[in-house]
């Protein structure tokens, strides 16, 4: 196809409309947006496959903006080509209540797919997009009926990949041979601070990606649209690598500030905008100005749009005629559905048989669901499966070549690990898993973040979750990540105390379908409690429950207790009783689910009248004030750990049964 006059009005409608937004602003990003909106335009008009009138179409291409600094290009593109995002939402770009944030953000703009602001998380997040295609394609695909069948395409900047995260993530693309995933790169050799081959960043690029087993395309000038399609059509062609479109702009094209850092991050100069729309003869005096013809082409894609997802839907009948159990599997599996009666395959462990680690707990549990999820539950750790118990057995492993298994291998890679399991969940058809040790969660935050704000399904499994790590030292011993987790709004946070209670919290952790769930998890062996007795299987989901309360009457103390410490607030509960003190014993796994119950619940668990509390946790004694109160205390871990045996570290720390008693005897004042 060649270029026309038509394509360039319709290149710098793009390039005008994101102008007018940023000044309408008065903040943002106008360079990229009038550098590299051929790309964006050669993308949607020659090769996205999308449906404006149904953004969810789950054989669509994915588009993400990596360089979500540049939304008002793609608010441009979303507003041509038909999506509902009306005009005025683009006059209100980055003030409250508009459908045009500051930064992309899934689910709350239609077409956008990705929440793209810190910058790499997009580029990883299209890694596990394309992860999550090629797996439900060897899982639902048969012959004659290739029912999903779509790319991932990318925009991405020199900032992208300045962050360590793309790095970690190209990585594993290249080694799995995404041949679906797109890439193009917008090199204006500018960050916020000037050029960047004078400041920070003068590798080359293209052998890079070569050496992570990518195919590279450059091309020289963005505005050669017939050269950049010509790269897309390559990248196409090439089935066993991803493609990296390696494309030069001039970062705001057309302005008096062209091809520097003062156009990167601000809205223009009132002389400046008057010289720009001279330069591309646009009206003066006529904000967002769209010409007739060039919305006539844009919009295009509303029929085309939707003839394409009819003959998906054609295609999808015959399958469903032809395969009918898979075709009922996929529409669950797209829709977040989980498998019918999937729960009554949790396993229940006995309080007879010998103590068990919660992360050892958690393994049992995931393979005893795993056949129910068969397809679904995907996921892996950053190299540590034999440690973090996550690999689900039997069930193979995503490879080059062979995407059927459930397994991923991520490599020592926990920050692209978060962040391609945020892509897997927002492509949709898979339940997304990671582990990794407790301490590392730290690589991790960034992503954790991301999925908090954009409120998808995710499940992390952290183990070796407090000094109990033992011999490994300090470096490896978590004392204030479960707090810090905590911290993260809208992700909830379940440290078990034993083997039923983590089994309850993985189905407190499938169930939710609103924001990531974290599970801490032990190294050491835990007495396993008497599900039925203590009523796990209906306290775990209300976040803290009554696990055994004081003889005789209301309590004198109460001692509430996570993960692996419950056990000493019962052996210490004993000991008070012996004394004649009363003292309940709370298990709180989660003060998230706690907080989410009504006023009477936590009256009941947690009675007003009763002051004398002691909180325990083999972690920062930060969050804790909200449940002792001023006449409470605390046993918990403000300083790092030591090397040594978690049996003599423990005791080391004040973690012991005579401590418990002592401290709520002090609070009591006895």
């Amino acid at each position: 196809m060649s270029v026309t006059n038509l394509d360039r009005l319709c290149v710098d409608t793009i390039r005008m409309l994101s102008l007018d937004q940023v000044q309408a602003a008065g903040s943002g990003h106008p360079g990229m947006p009038m550098g590299a909106a051929p790309v964006i335009y050669t993308l949607f008009d020659r090769f996205v496959k999308f449906n404006p009138a149904n953004p969810k179409w789950t054989d669509r291409d994915r588009y993400v903006l990596s360089a979500g600094h540049a939304c008002a290009m793609l608010y441009s593109v979303l507003h041509l080509t038909g999506y509902d995002l009306p005009l005025d939402e683009l006059k209100n770009l980055r003030k409250l209540g508009s459908k045009c944030p500051g930064h992309p953000e899934a689910g709350l703009t239609p077409g956008v797919e990705a929440t793209a602001g810190p910058l790499g998380q997009g580029f990883a997040n299209a890694v596990g997009m394309a992860v999550a295609e090629r797996h439900l394609a060897a899982v639902f695909n048969r012959p004659g009926h290739d029912i999903v069948d779509h790319y991932t395409y990318v925009m991405c900047s020199d900032g992208d990949l300045m962050e360590g995260v793309s790095a970690e993530a190209a990585s594993l693309a290249g080694f799995l041979g995404l041949g679906k995933l797109i890439v193009v790169y917008d090199d204006n050799g500018i960050s916020i601070e000037g050029k960047t081959q004078e400041l920070a960043y003068r590798e080359d690029t293209g052998k890079r990606f070569e050496a992570y087993g990518w195919q590279v395309v450059k091309v020289a000038d963005v505005n050669d649209l017939d050269g950049l399609a010509a790269a897309v059509e390559a990248g196409k062609a090439e089935p066993n690598k991803p493609t990296l479109i390696w494309s030069h702009s001039v970062i705001g094209a057309g302005a008096p500030e062209a091809g520097s850092a003062g156009c990167h991050g601000a809205a223009f100069k009132p002389e400046s905008v008057v010289k720009i729309k001279e330069h591309y003869g646009w009206p003066q005096d006529e904000p967002f100005h769209i010409p007739a013809e060039a919305l006539e082409r844009f919009r295009k894609a509303v029929a085309e749009g939707a003839a394409a997802e009819k003959a998906w839907n054609d295609k999808f009948a015959a399958y469903g005629a032809a395969h009918p159990e898979l075709a009922a599997r996929y529409r669950r599996m797209t829709e977040g559905g989980l498998p019918e009666g999937w729960e009554t395959s949790l396993p229940a462990f006995k309080a007879e048989d010998k103590p068990v680690a919660t992360r050892n707990a958690s393994g049992k549990v995931m393979n005893a669901i795993t056949k129910a999820f068969e397809g679904q539950l995907v996921g892996g750790s950053a190299d540590l499966a034999p440690s973090n118990k996550t690999y689900l057995d039997g069930m193979g492993d995503i490879k080059p070549g062979d995407f059927a298994g459930m397994n991923m291998r991520f490599g020592v890679r926990e920050h692209a690990m978060g962040s391609i399991l945020n892509g897997m969940a927002l492509h949709g058809g898979t339940v997304p898993f990671g582990g990794t040790f407790l301490v590392f969660s730290d690589y991790m935050r960034p992503p954790i973040r991301i999925a908090a704000i954009t409120k998808f399904r995710m499940i992390y499994v952290f183990t070796h979750d407090s000094i109990g790590v033992g011999e490994d030292g300090p470096t490896h011993q978590p004392v204030e990540q479960v707090a810090a987790l905590r911290a993260i709004p809208n992700c909830v946070v379940l440290r078990p105390a034993d083997a039923n209670e983590t089994a309850a919290a993985w189905k407190v952790a499938l169930e939710r379908k609103d924001g990531p769930t974290v599970l801490a998890l032990t190294r050491q062996n835990l007495p396993i409690l008497d599900a039925e007795k203590h009523g796990i299987a209906a306290g775990v989901p209300r976040g803290a429950y009554i696990l055994s309360d004081a003889e005789g009457g209301a309590p004198d103390v109460i001692l509430i207790a996570t993960g692996s410490e419950v056990s000493l607030a019962l052996e210490a509960q004993e000991k008070l009783t012996a004394e004649g003190i009363k003292a309940r014993v709370v298990s709180m796994p989660s003060f998230e689910l706690f907080e989410a119950q009504d006023a009477a619940y936590k009256e009941k668990v947690l009675p007003s009248g009763v002051t004398a509390r002691v909180g325990i946790e083999a972690g920062i004694s930060f969050g804790w004030d909200r449940y002792v109160g001023p006449a409470g205390a605390t046993i918990t871990q403000d300083f790092f750990g030591e090397s040594g045996s978690y049996k003599d570290v423990f005791p080391h720390f004040g973690f012991t049964v005579e401590a418990v008693v002592a401290k709520a005897k002090d609070v009591l004042g006895t």
